[in-house]
């Protein structure tokens, strides 16, 4: 398991960010993309994906069962049929991924995970050519600075990593890696599979 991965409420999502399809497309997902969101939760992200994809398969990956549970009723709910949950550890990412992805996405762990260059290049390995490896990661700020709902949030600083660091880790997997701003706290960093 990586470290520090505590899911937040949904509410704590919503007010950082109300419009996640609008994140979505700031990292570079859109119409037709096969995604995989590794570390999931209960879905803040995979809802919205599977509504942005068309009806491309999006696999929530997530070692917590009871969260996956809860990512399948909503989408049961909202009648989104294209999601589809892995329990699994996502140290083994190769054995749980059914088929390349054109994006695989980690949102908000990246930080925890501890052989990260491993885990780009499982990433890379799962990827469909030109897929992309979307990091989104916590700004290197002070807790006191990323504050949610007037509450000082994210993972500890000792567990942050500054925007360089998370490119520096890419770039020994991908041939192409650019970055771009996640507002309010986040940036995002993208691999590219040539």
């Amino acid at each position: 398991m990586f470290q520090n991965t505590r899911q937040p409420d949904w509410d704590w999502w919503e007010a950082l960010w109300p419009e996640p399809k609008a994140v979505l497309k700031t990292v570079g997902i859109d119409s037709g993309q096969s995604v995989a969101d590794v570390g999931s939760g209960n879905g803040y992200f995979t809802l919205p994906l599977a509504e942005l994809v068309d009806g491309e398969p999006v696999y929530a990956i997530d070692i917590n069962d009871e969260l996956l549970g809860e990512l399948a009723e909503a989408a049961a709910e909202r009648q989104c049929q294209n999601i589809d949950c892995i329990h699994g550890d996502a140290r083994n990412l190769p054995e749980l991924l059914p088929e390349p992805v054109d994006t695989v996405l980690v949102a908000n762990t990246f930080h925890g995970v501890e052989k990260q260059v491993e885990f780009a290049r499982q990433a890379r390995e799962l990827l469909r050519p030109d897929g992309q490896f979307v990091v989104v990661n916590w700004h290197d700020m002070p807790k006191s600075e990323t504050t949610v709902a007037n509450e000082p949030r994210g993972p500890p600083e000792s567990l942050r990593m500054a925007a360089e660091e998370t490119r520096d880790v890419l770039r020994k997997v991908f041939g192409s890696v650019e970055q771009r701003d996640v507002p309010p706290y986040h940036y995002a960093v993208i691999g590219t599979r040539s």
